[in-house]
């Protein structure tokens, strides 16, 4: 039993680094498609771009599929992202067009 204790704590310790590293890169990503808004808003290009997404969920759920993860929740995922994304964009835009005026 002390042994599976110490196996369990060793695999939660692991979790934990994971899902920090988890926080850190998607904070980056957001950083990163922050500043796409911030572009896109200043050219006047649309907050969305439906043919990008599409070609992004091919290649992940790909990925996921090489990874021996689920495609269909890499799927999920990376849509959540992009709804969050998109809102964001929208969210730029509104400003600076408010700013605009």
């Amino acid at each position: 039993m002390d042994e599976a204790r110490a196996k369990l704590l060793e695999y939660r310790a692991s979790i934990d680094n994971l899902d920090a590293a988890l926080i850190h890169i998607l904070a980056e990503r957001f950083r990163c498609t922050k500043a796409v808004g911030a572009l896109k808003a200043a050219n006047k290009m649309p907050a969305a771009d439906p043919q990008r997404e599409q070609q992004q969920i091919a290649r992940l759920r790909r990925l996921a599929d090489e990874a021996h993860l689920d495609p269909d929740f890499a799927e999920k995922i990376l849509t959540f992202i992009a709804r969050e994304v998109i809102r964001h964009h929208e969210a730029i835009a509104e400003e600076r067009a408010s700013a605009g005026n």
